[in-house]
């Protein structure tokens, strides 16, 4: 079960400077990930007053809030266990899942649940803290403390999720690292260091505060193959009709 009070601070902190800091470049990158995403069905699990699916065009699109997250009353219409989703087997084409993994006790029973409900070829969008950064970095620092209600010890590495991604048939798609910026509290700060954004992604690109990442369910096409065996004709030897060139002589 998705540890209750974390998602709830999540959702709350997401109001605060660095919160919007993180939201509006998470937006920026899942919107131009689901743009061109086809299918029947999307769902977002979790944090349901951030809407992740507006540039998607599948026709079927829901917003679900997990156990005990307040935000039933901002569109949400299904309470979820992201550990044991409401959804038949193959029955969704896109999933996202905005921090859901990292409030978890059990995020590879999320990311297995989601290999269940998903289509083949049908895509995940996740996006997490990265502990290795200059964010998750400053939990570790005595007298500091944290920037994000997540603790670092909670986070998923880019490079875990990777590993999960092999043991599962999920194939790494796209990915970003993003938010440079020092842990700054107020806006003014965050505004002044805005040029580290672009010299992140050039110098330190996996040293971003958070993530977003896309990966697509591969099955491989199963074909019986039976044994080579082959029925070969017996041939029947012909036997030879001697003629003779004056046969005439018989008549």
């Amino acid at each position: 079960m998705a540890d209750q009070p974390l998602i709830v601070e999540l959702a709350e902190w997401l109001g605060t400077a660095p919160g919007q800091y993180v939201q509006a470049w998470e937006q920026k990158q899942i919107d131009g990930i689901v743009a061109n995403v086809f299918g029947y069905h999307a769902i977002q699990i979790g944090l349901p007053q951030w809407d992740l699916l507006r540039t998607n065009r599948i026709p079927f699109k829901g917003r679900t809030r997990i156990l005990f997250e307040r935000a039933a009353e901002q569109g949400a219409v299904l309470v979820t266990d992201p550990e044991h989703l409401p959804f038949e087997t193959q029955s969704i084409d896109l999933l996202v899942l905005p921090h859901v993994l990292e409030c978890s006790n059990a995020p590879h029973q999320i990311l297995r649940e989601a290999e269940r409900v998903l289509v083949p070829e049908g895509r995940v969008v996740i996006s997490g803290f990265n502990p290795w950064s200059l964010w998750g970095g400053r939990e570790r620092v005595p007298g500091l403390d944290p920037l994000t209600p997540i603790p670092a010890h909670m986070q998923v590495s880019l490079a875990r999720l990777k590993d999960w991604f092999k043991l599962l048939s999920f194939e790494l798609d796209r990915g970003r690292f993003g938010c440079y910026a020092p842990p700054c509290v107020s806006k003014t700060w965050l505004d002044r260091w805005a040029f580290m954004e672009a010299a992140g992604d050039r110098w330190w690109p996996v040293c971003g505060a958070v993530y977003v990442v896309s990966a697509v369910k591969r099955v491989a096409g199963m074909r019986l193959v039976g044994p080579a065996w082959k029925t070969s004709k017996k041939r029947v030897r012909r036997q030879a009709v001697v003629t003779s060139r004056n046969s005439d002589l018989f008549l």
